[in-house]
């Protein structure tokens, strides 16, 4: 009998408890919301990319902002999720899908037949072109002309790929990988390597702040234009997220984030 007589007892006053709590709220019952459960999705980029994903630094914090972060925050909202920016290395980001430390992938990645085997991919949201960046002067326009010299690409890459193929046809062409863009025009600008291979709105951007160099762009032979990509599995997520690229294409929406990031002369 003590345990039902002390049931009673809790229940007697826990019910006093809420009849005075009301009185005091105005003679209404109040009982908190529940917490709404956030929805949210981490994208890893490659943060060494202008205009695609960069550091900006202008507000006095470091922030990753560019082209791909304008689009993923978009979709996010669109879609209701909360966009978390994770930067690392472009050849770490494959194995942090693969990980699942990260939900989805943009820093203008090309999807390869390669990379497909190991994740899913979006639509191609934009389309661009391979150049040669080298010291002003030097004239390669084709790769023909990279024959006997050094060339510097991003590791884990397309523009890697392409030039390893190039040194496969012209064994005195000498493929030097590096982590970051900015080394590769450091090393340019020094003399230590001859050119890099480098998609062009990148080139761009990064001439534009060289004066010393140029660039030229090449034929792609292979496959072009970036995609989101995800772990395997994702179909659901690459659908939401297709759904809404169709829309920013069609509303115009992604043509005015282009025009932001690249200006003038590029279009989709």
């Amino acid at each position: 009998m003590k345990r039902r007589q002390s049931f009673v007892a809790t229940l007697v006053a826990s019910v006093s408890a809420v009849a005075l709590f009301g009185s005091v709220t105005g003679g209404s019952l109040w009982f908190p919301p529940a917490q709404a459960q956030e929805k949210k999705l981490v994208m890893g980029t490659s943060p060494d990319y202008p205009p695609y994903e960069f550091y900006d630094t202008s507000g006095g914090q470091e922030k990753i902002v560019g082209f791909d972060v304008d689009i993923a925050n978009y979709i996010g909202e669109k879609l209701g999720y909360e966009i978390e920016i994770s930067g690392m290395d472009f050849n770490g980001l494959i194995p942090a899908l693969q990980a699942k430390r990260v939900d989805f992938v943009m820093a203008g990645m090309t999807p390869t037949e390669e990379r497909k085997q190991n994740v899913d991919f979006s639509d191609i949201y934009f389309e661009a072109k391979n150049t040669i960046v080298a010291k002003k002067g030097s004239n390669f326009k084709t790769a023909a002309d990279l024959s006997g010299k050094k060339v510097g690409v991003q590791l884990g890459t397309i523009q890697e790929g392409d030039a390893k193929d190039i040194a496969e046809k012209d064994t005195t062409v000498q493929v030097v990988s590096l982590n970051k863009v900015g080394e590769i025009v450091q090393e340019i600008k020094a003399g230590r390597i001859d050119a890099a291979i480098i998609e062009d709105t990148v080139a761009a951007g990064f001439t534009t702040s060289n004066p010393d160099l140029e660039f030229n762009v090449i034929p792609s032979e292979g496959p072009s234009g970036s995609a989101v990509a995800f772990p395997k599995g994702s179909d659901a997520l690459v659908a939401e997220f297709n759904k809404v690229l169709a829309e920013m294409k069609e509303s115009g929406e992604l043509e005015k984030l282009v025009l932001k990031w690249f200006g003038e002369g590029v279009s989709q």
